[in-house]
């Protein structure tokens, strides 16, 4: 018997021919034998059907692979259809989205929008997700939170959440600031606690600011813990220690205003210390009044500072007064200013009798009187009206000396008892030398008008009191009063908050080299 297969060309299946050369006289007479021969045809055919079909498998670019297994599973089994059929790509892709348009359902039921979640990891579930929403909401987060940053509900609450919120116990921040923590930097329950999270808290430490310290930094900024530890943080800090704020002194700055770890050197710090510089505050000056005040830095240079300076002399404030000022009192150029100047001046207006001119000059000597209130004040002015002073002599003592108006009133009746009864001295020297009601009455007046007396020196209050307590017993030596000595009124000095520290720590490896302020 002969098999021939034709399969030249064609990608199918060869067809199979079988002929045989028996006799058919043979071929009738042995049944047996034709069966025999038909079953070697049948091995042959299917060993022909196998080779042929893993050349098809090879070579086939028309018919897709799925087809062929099927085709060739119904042949094995007489036809009969599979019995598993894995889902196509595309169909998995539908039922995803089929599954993610159920999430979105959910989430639009409960007011959130879910249009700014399309790429990002979600639940696949709309359990898991309730349980993440749930969660949020039990930290105090509104749905309008949530929409400020949808990002959120990408968290795991079992991987991310809690493990984060456990640390922030740990550290010892407030679950009662919980709330406004994650209203303000929801960002942090992306964090990994050892990656992200330790690394800050260590470098925090780092800077002297104390353990017990850690806590309340994190609750007043949060956004720290978002910062590259080499980036802004360092920068700033180093600038600091550069324009004299001492190596001692940073920890407590940043537990006071952590704020300072965000500010870029080269577009808040810098232009601001150079701007009170250009005014004519010494570098050093400013260096002592961001470590006793360092909220200053947040004062916006352009919506506050500048503006409040040119306010300050449009209300006849000298320029050359202006470092003395904000050195006394530099919250004045962070504050609503023109509204409180224009107040205080038209009150004042109302109960003395001043040029425009003195309302600059008693600015200048008590910046503090953009910040006081009214009832005090005019219960002060009357005071002095009580005592027997004239309306001129009134104001004469208030422009010479401000503080009368935020002075103790009773501690004024003290001393003005005292001056009248003891001392016998004309009121036109309270007039002169108004500041007499700023000493204290027995730690300084009595005791030197008793010395005073006892020598039979006749002073004026000014060379009594406007001294300190050393030069005060020099002068009790003299023969004669010095007029030359006398100061007629005291003035802020600002060399008060150039003088040496005990330790010398202002040095510092940073340059001020504008290229590398960012």
């Amino acid at each position: 018997m002969k098999v021939i297969s034709f399969s030249g060309g064609i990608t199918k299946p060869s067809f199979l021919f079988a002929q045989t050369e028996m006799p058919i006289l043979t071929f009738c007479h042995s049944k047996l034998g034709a069966a025999l021969a038909l079953r070697r045809i049948g091995l042959i055919t299917r060993l022909q059907y196998s080779v042929s079909d893993r050349a098809l498998t090879s070579s086939s670019i028309a018919e897709p692979r799925a087809q062929l297994d099927s085709g060739r599973v119904s042949r094995k089994r007489g036809g009969s259809s599979s019995l598993y059929i894995h889902p196509s790509l595309s169909q998995m892709k539908k039922d995803m989205l089929m599954m993610r348009e159920k999430v979105y359902d959910f989430l639009r039921g409960v007011g959130i929008v879910p249009e700014e979640l399309d790429g990002l990891e979600l639940p696949v579930t709309v359990e898991v997700m309730r349980e993440r929403v749930d969660f949020l909401h039990s930290l105090g987060l509104t749905v309008e939170d949530i929409n400020n940053y949808p990002l959120v509900l990408g968290c795991s609450v079992k991987k991310n959440m809690i493990p984060v919120l456990d640390y922030l116990g740990k550290l010892g921040v407030r679950k009662s600031t919980f709330t406004q923590f994650l209203q303000r930097y929801p960002q942090v329950l992306h964090a990994s606690v050892v990656v992200d999270l330790q690394p800050v808290v260590k470098y925090l430490q780092g800077m002297d600011i104390k353990r017990e310290d850690i806590p309340r930094v994190l609750e007043r900024y949060p956004e720290v813990l978002g910062f590259k530890l080499e980036g802004t943080m360092s920068t700033s800090v180093a600038y600091l220690v550069g324009i004299g704020v001492g190596r001692r002194e940073i920890g407590g700055v940043i537990t006071r205003y952590p704020e300072i770890l965000g500010m870029r050197v080269g577009r808040i710090i810098k232009p601001f210390v150079d701007f009170l510089e250009n005014l004519g505050i010494p570098r050093l000056v400013i260096a002592r009044l961001i470590e006793q005040r360092p909220y200053i830095l947040g004062f916006g240079l352009d919506e506050k500072v500048k503006p409040n300076v040119k306010s300050l002399e449009e209300f006849h404030v000298r320029r050359t007064s202006l470092p003395s000022i904000i050195a006394q009192y530099p919250d004045i150029i962070g504050t609503d200013l023109k509204g409180k100047l224009v107040h205080q001046r038209s009150l004042l207006d109302s109960v003395l009798d001043f040029d425009p001119e003195d309302f600059g000059r008693i600015v200048e000597k008590m910046p503090q009187v953009v910040s006081l209130s009214s009832e005090p004040m005019l219960k002060h002015v009357d005071f002095l009206k009580d005592c027997g002073f004239s309306l001129q002599q009134t104001t004469k003592m208030i422009v010479g000396c401000p503080q009368l108006l935020a002075l103790n009133i009773d501690i004024m009746k003290l001393s003005f008892n005292y001056f009248q009864m003891e001392m016998k001295r004309p009121m036109e020297d309270l007039v002169a030398f108004p500041a007499f009601f700023t000493y204290g009455l027995e730690s300084t007046v009595k005791p030197r008008q008793r010395m005073v007396a006892k020598k039979g020196l006749k002073c004026s209050l000014a060379w009594m009191l406007n001294c300190s307590d050393e030069k005060f017993e020099q002068r009790m030596d003299y023969d004669t009063i010095d007029m030359e000595e006398m100061e007629m009124e005291p003035s802020f000095d600002m060399n008060s908050l150039m003088q040496p520290r005990s330790y010398d720590d202002s040095g510092s490896d940073y340059e001020d080299n504008d290229d590398d302020i960012d």
